[in-house]
């Protein structure tokens, strides 16, 4: 048991840090939209690259309720913070409770 709490520690953990850099990634996609970057540009290209999968889908789901304003950026961090705060550390805290012994 002690081999699988330390593997589900260790995904979560890792699972964690690949959704804080994709948290920055989409904060700063969303201040170099707000300038007209050039398209060609390869940082530019890869944000978009990286982001546009994720926030096609809200857009179309929400669309430009508030006219100009693209809120998909918000909902994407929102979404972020819920399955950090909720369930990797959920998933975090079995892996404690599993590595003391509570479910043996």
């Amino acid at each position: 048991m002690l081999i699988f709490a330390n593997l589900l520690l260790t995904v979560a953990e890792i699972v964690n840090m690949l959704l804080n850099v994709y948290y920055w990634i989409v904060i700063v996609a969303a201040l170099i939209s707000w300038v007209n970057p050039d398209p060609y540009n390869p940082v530019v290209r890869f944000l978009r690259t990286v982001t546009e999968p994720v926030f096609r889908p809200i857009r179309r789901l929400i669309g430009y309720r508030l006219g100009p304003i693209d809120i998909s950026p918000i909902v994407v961090i929102l979404a972020i913070l819920f399955i950090q705060k909720f369930l990797v550390r959920s998933v975090i805290e079995i892996g404690y409770k599993i590595k003391g012994g509570a479910f043996i």
